[in-house]
């Protein structure tokens, strides 16, 4: 096992405000780097904003401003969200910072010394919403691009272009011998099939058409392409050909770091594909995995700002807290498949998991702790009950599979590992039934072990969802007496002995259907 990781999220588009499937990417990014950093490991985790193109200069135009005044005000919403969700990233890069654009300027300017990148003129139908050229193919009789579903128009213009036959072959033998580079499978064979044995054509890298861009040092009537200018972030970030590489050299350089990068499934042919080829142009190592996440959708349909179907986390988070939220995205919808969001879903699996399973478990436990022992969490001493041991070793498969789990990028999967302890700790009150035992003062050790053990099973369960109930899983240390633990405390069984124990208010009041679901209902735009 690698000891770093570098986890980024695709650089979002300032276009108009973010929303619900923007936090779900960055959301699942953030229990990844947190789940990381609890366990031991060096983190790094990037976020940040793609500002250039021509959707920018012409929405910029639209509302009377420069596009810097643009984007400044809606990547200013973006901090403001990540600070809501609780996300912990160590940087966010802009595409208009200066340290970006050197690195951009560096890399065309080494790729077109290379060789592998020339100048030639461009024909074909151009989408100013994708920002990507598309063949008669492609757009079919009625010209609409692929992608969006909105008309195209004939562009011609001259370009750079870079060459990716050069490189098609070297990424095909990549592909081979590293079969988990790109998850799920199901994309690599659409890559493959769809993209690169038709026949790749050499990728257009400069625009003349607007001028909100990055300029090609060589040639200043040229500002540099969407998908070089963006991609590139993932090694400016690092301060990649700045006077200080530490950075990257730890976290890109270093074949002890892992590199993951998450991403949304209509960006995966450029970072499949093109990614690694400028990678090898550059002379510098690839990703160790790029994980395609699915689409949030609402019913049917792909929630986006443009179809105006979005949800707005804010009044959700305000609502309900940030913990309900972080957890629905995280446990509702599968990692890696197409998920949905709806009202009836949100409130159901909040009252279901955390309502009635895991909250239920906390507060009825430090109830009988006060009832039964002052408060005082028992001491363990060793397999009690009958039934101490099988909730023991169900402590200790949900921390393995937990982590083998993570490591896989499997994060709903980790999840459920722990709803399904918290619901074996559950059961355990119900065979060893502790109203029963403690009407027999022959009985007082076998109820201080019950009492030891769930106090225990609700630590780990805790400790294990801290990632995702950033807030809540504090609250539960603090009603079980701790005032301090990490994960290195995770196999400790006597971590909680004597423990004074503080009863506070349910972490999740249940949910009432009849009131929420419209409620939510009427946040939901067309």
């Amino acid at each position: 096992m690698k000891k770093r990781f570098y986890i980024t999220t695709p650089i979002y588009y300032p276009s108009a405000k973010l929303h619900i499937g923007h936090a779900y990417c960055t959301t699942l990014c953030d229990v990844l780097a947190r789940s990381k950093r609890e366990r031991g490991y060096e983190t790094y985790f990037l976020t940040g904003a793609d500002e250039h193109g021509l959707k920018i200069e012409k929405n910029a135009e639209a509302k009377g401003v420069t596009p810097q005044a643009f984007v400044d005000e809606i990547v200013e919403g973006f901090f403001k969200l990540w600070d809501l969700l609780k996300i912990t990233n160590d940087d966010f890069i802009r595409t208009t910072q200066a340290r970006h654009e050197h690195v951009v300027q560096t890399a065309f300017t080494r790729m077109l010394n290379k060789g592998d990148i020339y100048l030639g003129k461009y024909e074909g139908w151009y989408c100013r919403y994708c920002e990507a050229f598309w063949t008669d193919t492609q757009v079919g009789k009625d010209h609409i691009c692929p992608d969006c579903n909105r008309e195209v128009q004939k562009a011609e213009e001259e370009a750079y272009f870079f060459k990716t036959g050069k490189y098609v072959d070297s990424l095909l033998k990549f592909y081979d011998e590293n079969p988990k580079f790109l998850i799920p499978e199901s994309r690599k064979n659409e890559m493959i099939n769809t993209f690169i044995k038709p026949g790749l054509e050499d990728l257009c890298v400069s625009r003349t058409s607007f001028s909100w861009g990055v300029p090609v040092l060589e040639n200043k009537k040229h500002v540099v392409y969407v998908w070089l200018d963006a991609l590139t972030n993932y090694i400016s970030a690092l301060g990649y050909c700045s006077d200080n590489e530490e950075l990257f050299k730890k976290f890109w350089q270093d074949e002890d770091t892992e590199i993951i990068h998450i991403l949304g499934a209509d960006i995966t042919r450029f970072h499949a594909i093109y990614w690694p080829m400028f990678l090898e142009s550059l002379g510098l190592r690839k990703p160790d995995r790029e994980f395609v996440h699915g689409l949030l959708m609402m019913k049917d349909s792909k929630m986006s700002k443009s179809k105006g179907n979005v949800v707005d986390p804010y009044p959700l988070v305000e609502r309900y807290g940030v913990d309900a939220v972080r957890y629905y995205l995280t446990r509702e919808i599968n990692f890696g498949s197409d998920g949905s969001f709806s009202p009836e879903q949100f409130v159901e699996r909040i009252n279901a998991d955390l309502a009635n399973s895991y909250g239920n478990l906390l507060n009825r436990t430090i109830s009988m702790i006060g009832k039964y022992f002052d408060g005082a969490i028992p001491e363990y001493k060793g397999q009690v009950s009958e039934f101490d041991a099988s909730l023991e070793s169900m402590i200790d498969v949900t921390i393995s599979n937990y982590e083998k789990a993570m490591d896989d990028l499997k994060i709903t999967d980790a999840i459920i590992y722990v709803n399904e302890l918290v619901n074996r700790a559950n059961k355990y009150i119900d065979e060893t039934t502790p109203w029963a035992l403690a009407k027999d003062e022959a009985k007082k050790d076998e109820l201080a072990s019950v009492m030891n053990h769930l106090a225990r099973a609700i630590y780990v369960a805790s400790r294990l969802y801290h990632p995702v109930l950033v807030t809540a899983s504090d609250k539960a240390f603090e009603q079980l007496g701790l005032t301090s633990s990490g994960y290195e405390n995770i196999n400790d069984k006597h971590l909680l002995d004597n423990l004074k124990t503080v009863k506070g208010n349910p972490l999740f009041p249940r949910l009432d259907p009849n009131v929420e679901v419209p409620f939510i209902n009427g946040l939901m735009a067309k």
